[in-house]
């Protein structure tokens, strides 16, 4: 099970790290229940005059968030832990399918259950190959 916060002795005893593979996985799996399932939940906002299903902003921020968390997991596990590019390249192609979702509205929906499973792959075989690597780094705890 991957966890979003790990405790670390850090330089004092009780400090926490932020796990950033969880971290991605839970960005992805809100932007997929943003996409997927608001719009058949809230269908009454727009009458409302609240439209936060098709926000542009929202949904490239979304993004942005998605692409950032990434590649910073996923370069310091590259780099620090394990030198395996899968993970890396799973995360790219989940999110080439999530920038293609923006433009191909018609289509949203199929890429979106493309990108979104690539994408928390990507960051769960991460985790995996870091915690499985001889890391003796003190901000690890393996």
């Amino acid at each position: 099970m991957i966890y979003l916060l790990t405790f670390v002795p850090l330089f004092k005893k009780g400090s926490y790290k932020l796990n950033w593979d969880a971290l991605g996985v839970f960005a992805s799996l809100l932007c997929a229940i943003h996409c997927a399932l608001l719009p058949v939940v809230l269908t009454s906002l727009p009458i409302l005059g609240v439209n936060i299903i098709h926000n542009a902003y929202f949904e490239w921020g979304m993004i942005v968030l998605a692409f950032l968390i990434g590649c910073y997991s996923l370069c310091h596990g590259f780099t620090r832990h394990h030198r395996n590019l899968i993970p890396v390249m799973l995360f790219f192609a989940g999110f080439l399918f999530l920038v293609l979702k923006q433009f191909l509205h018609a289509h949203e929906l199929w890429l979106l259950f493309i990108a979104v499973p690539l994408i928390i792959s990507a960051h769960y075989y991460n985790y995996r190959l870091c915690h499985r690597s001889k890391c003796t780094s003190p901000h690890h705890s393996h």
